[in-house]
């Protein structure tokens, strides 16, 4: 009887081997399928150098100013996956959230996203103007999330800090099988109680890896210099 290979060859290059790579233990989460694409890891930056340069199963664009088509055209520039793209909620909201959605289908977006602020207007405006899913970002137990559904809230995307598994639980004790992304912490364990309280798909975050990645460059640089001097 033959064996089932379930080793994965990974292949890479001289020049493409310093991408950031996503925890592993976010393979363990079940994932989302939009599409036809299944979607488990999803990197949380707007940095376009490590938008271009990581292994993540989709990018989330979300940021703290107005949503600017702009901005999101040059992140559509430099993605390889799938992206996930804020559209307002709190300041920006009702018709000009609206047509964000629509520039973002149109740039490629696979679901937009709306800030915790959105109220139940702005979603059904946006529901009605896009064909993409809109994804609604839980902060609090404070909502009611049927209403959030029936205005046509597709997934919840929970970044709740330290409350984030408890609403995750909290979600999932309601809707078994709504699908949930959720920010994982930066550990492993932490990942893995995040995906062990309901999520589908983990979003990670990449703090300072540009300048991490370049100091390490510069040491290997300098290692070089000195050994090609002696």
């Amino acid at each position: 009887m033959e064996k089932n290979n379930r080793h994965m060859p990974e292949l890479s290059s001289e020049l493409r081997q310093s991408i950031i790579k996503m925890p592993k233990v976010i393979r363990e989460c079940s994932g989302i399928s939009i599409y036809g694409k299944r979607i488990k890891s999803i990197i949380y930056t707007m940095d376009v150098a490590v938008i271009a340069n990581n292994d993540a199963d989709a990018v989330l664009a979300v940021y703290p100013w107005t949503p600017n088509t702009r901005i999101l055209s040059a992140i559509s520039q430099v993605a390889q996956v799938p992206i996930l793209a804020g559209i307002g909620g709190g300041l920006t909201s009702g018709n000009r959230s609206s047509r964000l959605g629509t520039f973002a289908e149109e740039h490629g977006a696979y679901g937009v996203v709306l800030n915790g602020p959105s109220d139940l207007t702005t979603i059904e405006i946006v529901n009605e103007a896009v064909d993409i899913p809109i994804i609604y970002t839980v902060v609090n137990d404070k909502r009611d999330l049927s209403k959030l559904i029936s205005a046509g809230v597709d997934i919840f995307n929970v970044a709740g800090g330290s409350k984030t598994v408890e609403l995750v639980k909290w979600i999932r004790a309601q809707y078994p099988e709504f699908p949930i992304i959720a920010s994982g912490g930066k550990t492993d364990e932490q990942i893995r109680e995040t995906i062990e309280a309901g999520a589908n798909a983990i979003t990670y975050t990449t703090y300072g890896k540009t300048e991490t990645y370049f100091q390490e460059k510069m040491e290997l640089y300098r290692d070089q210099e000195i050994q090609d001097n002696e």
